[in-house]
Parts: C-alpha cells; structure tokens; sequence
C-alpha cells in the first residue's frame, strides 16, 4: 500500500499521511489474522500459495505502475522498459470490446492524448499480471495437485467465511460458489468500465490524470476479477477433493459389504 507514495516523487503531504494509516491499519489486520488460532475473514490461510500469488500480484501490479509514472518525471532505463512493454501490450490488448478497449472509452471525451496512452499502458500492463498470475495457479491445480500436495486440507480453517452447516450439501454448494466466483470474475473488467460511465453522469467521474488514482484504479481493475478466478478455481478443486473422498469411502463401503 505504500508502495506508489515511495516510488512517486511529487506525492502530496496529505496524500503520504493517508498512504500511512491505511498501511498501518492494513498491516495490523493482516498481522492479527495470521497470529491468531481461529481464522476470521482470511481465506486458505494454510493452502500455499494461493494467497502469496495475490500477493505477489497485487504487488507487482502497483510496483509497476508506480514505476511507470515514475518514468513521465525521472525517467530511466527501466521506466523506459516497462513503459515501452506496457505500449505494446496495451496495443495488443486493445482490439474492439476488450476490457482494455473500455477502460479506454470511460475516459472523458476531452482527454487527452497522453492520458489515454498512459491509461492503455497501465491496463496493459495490469492485464497482463494478472493473467500470468492466473496461469501459474492453474499450473499448481492442474498439474501439482494443489491442495493436496500439502496434506490434510480442512474446510473450515481455510475456508471460514464458507458455513458447511447451512443449506445442504456442501459440494453442489462448493460447485455452484466457485462457477459463481469464476463468472463474475471473468465478467467485472468489462462491467467496471460500463458501470462507472453510466454512473458518470449521476456522480464525478473518476479522475485518472493524477498517478495514484490511475494506479489504484487500474489495479483494483485488474486484481479483483483475477482475484475472484482464483477464489472459483480454489473452491472447484475443493469440491473435487471431496467428491473423490467420498467415491473412495463409497467403494470401500461396497468393499466391506462384499467381504
């Protein structure tokens, strides 16, 4: 969270003292979650490494852009990179109707030509962090088996939002949370836009001229969809995981009734 108030060089006062308090209340939350017995909102709190790889995205989602809008003040070789790395693959991304194409179109109409190319350079960027990220979680699924290869995976302590007591069984509702998360997850880069320019008339628009604000903004774009794929894929594979107990105390049962 402190990140872009470090890296910019033209952070307002007032901006550093919020940039602090967040951070502080941000890393006692984090700090008490993981230091107590009993998980509260946290989730697979011992299924590495899901959340280190939200982590390492977010975080390198805002290192970069925060390193890129460094590079419009004091630039240098690698602002120039990652600047010219984001123009190509904002270009790439930005074909009519992508998430990209939108995030573009929300800006006003008398934007200009250096916003835009910076908005297209951020959401680029973001983009494709995020999809990296998404990649090599459905690699630890897929191809590692996670959770499995850490042992013992209990529901309750990684999942304690998730309430197996209500409402049924619990691997359709699994099912039906994770296609739930998955759905939303691809759809909210192409609602966030649409949403946010059809509210623009009710409400001031958001306004991506100053660096922090297009950081924040176009990171949250890019990490919550991901953020929730993640979470729907972790929740399939959970499902998966007890449908495949439960096939094997099933055969086992059918075994001992057959002796």
């Amino acid at each position: 969270m402190a990140t872009p108030a470090l890296v910019l060089s033209n952070v307002s006062t007032d901006a550093i003292h919020i940039v602090v308090l967040f951070s502080l209340f941000a890393g006692i939350l984090v700090f008490i979650e993981y230091l107590s017995t009993y998980p509260s909102i946290v989730e697979f709190r011992y299924a590495a490494p899901f959340n280190r790889l939200r982590f390492l995205a977010l975080f390198l989602c805002v290192l970069t852009l925060s390193v890129i809008a460094r590079g419009q003040y004091e630039p240098n070789a690698l602002t120039s990179f990652l600047r010219s790395l984001g123009i190509v693959v904002g270009d790439w991304i930005d074909f009519p109707y992508s998430p990209v194409r939108l995030m573009v179109i929300m800006l006003p109409d008398n934007a200009s030509d250096a916003l835009i190319l910076s908005v297209r350079t951020a959401s680029g960027m973001a983009y494709l962090i995020s999809m990296v990220t998404l990649t090599i979680f459905f690699f630890y699924v897929r191809i590692l088996g996670w959770p499995a290869r850490n042992g013992a995976f209990n529901v309750w302590v990684n999942l304690p939002l998730f309430d197996p007591t209500a409402g049924g069984d619990v691997l359709p509702r699994l099912q039906r949370d994770g296609r739930l998360n998955i759905a939303l997850g691809f759809l909210m880069p192409f609602l966030i836009p649409a949403v946010v320019q059809m509210m623009s008339d009710l409400v001031n628009p958001i306004y991506l001229d100053d660096p922090m604000t297009l950081i924040w903004t176009i990171s949250a774009w890019a990490f919550i969809p991901a953020s929730l794929i993640m979470r729907g894929m972790a929740m399939g594979r959970v499902a998966e995981m007890i449908d495949e107990n439960r096939r094997r105390a099933y055969a086992a049962a059918q075994a001992m009734q057959t002796v």
